[in-house]
């Protein structure tokens, strides 16, 4: 896995995120025979989409999956990355403006452009069926960092496979001695994505989390701390030819659409260094 798909899939610092995430100014709808290909995964307890954030393609699949869930009322819940968990549109009506939602869901811009997950989220909203945060929220990572145990859901080849990506996602400006603590964040993060789509559960429908591709990794990933009893199945995104990539290794379905336009995501991290 290269550098730049490194940085796309894991832990992109927040102050990259709005350098990187965009939506084009138009993108056409999710070919049917990849919606078909998503659609044969199904009856499962909860769909993982697995998303590279700064390909608009991705985005545009988020919100052809909620609109075709959410039409056959089959949608229970969407989980997010891209909000904190206890937050939840549950109580908004559906004609709510984007701006409740955002209020809502304490959406972080620009930490999290807007924009490029609106479709999907609205759309969950205008069916009634509650957009829910799932990410570990920035007030417990001192303590996630300091959790120790949490990295006895891994094992030992799997945990140092993780701490890997973190160094590199990091661009290899993260100080040694914070690896550690970092693959407890990133590890926590997955857990409370976990407990969301859990607690979301319902009988004969689908929870959809949206996430970047390494979330719902099922070695290192979301997974992991989903109970045996939830099925689950994975849809890794990929923006153009990867390669041999491990992000979609393990996955129910992985959907290749193009590339985007090559970017150094670690530039901003050398400079500011």
């Amino acid at each position: 896995m290269d550098r730049r798909t490194a940085v796309a899939f894991w832990l992109i610092p927040l102050g990259l995120l709005a350098a990187c995430a965009h939506v084009a100014p138009t993108v056409p709808p999710t070919p049917p025979e990849a919606m078909a290909r998503i659609a044969a995964l199904l009856p499962a307890d909860a769909l993982l989409i697995g998303e590279q954030h700064d390909a608009p393609e991705h985005q545009r699949v988020h919100q052809d999956v909620v609109v075709w869930l959410a039409g056959r009322d089959t949608l229970a819940a969407v989980a997010l990355e891209m909000a904190d968990a206890g937050t939840s549109t549950a109580g908004l009506p559906r004609d709510a403006t984007e701006v409740q939602v955002q209020a809502a869901l304490h959406w972080a811009t620009p930490a999290w452009p807007w924009a490029p997950y609106a479709p999907a989220v609205m759309a969950a909203v205008r069916a009634g069926v509650p957009v829910l945060g799932a990410n570990l929220p920035r007030s417990e990572m001192r303590n996630a960092m300091q959790n120790i145990a949490i990295e006895d859901h891994l094992t030992g080849d799997n945990l140092r496979k993780q701490q890997e990506n973190i160094r590199h996602g990091h661009c290899g400006q993260l100080p040694e001695s914070q690896i550690a603590p970092m693959t407890r964040i990133q590890l926590a993060r997955d857990q409370r994505m976990a407990q969301t789509v859990v607690r979301a559960r319902q009988p004969g429908k689908t929870v959809v989390l949206l996430a970047g591709g390494g979330h719902v990794r099922r070695d290192l990933g979301v997974p992991v701390f989903l109970p045996p009893t939830l099925v689950a199945r994975v849809v890794a995104l990929q923006a153009g030819a990867q390669g041999h990539d491990p992000i979609g290794a393990g996955a129910d379905l992985s959907l290749q659409t193009a590339a985007v336009p090559p970017k150094d995501y670690c530039a901003s991290l050398r400079k500011a260094g």
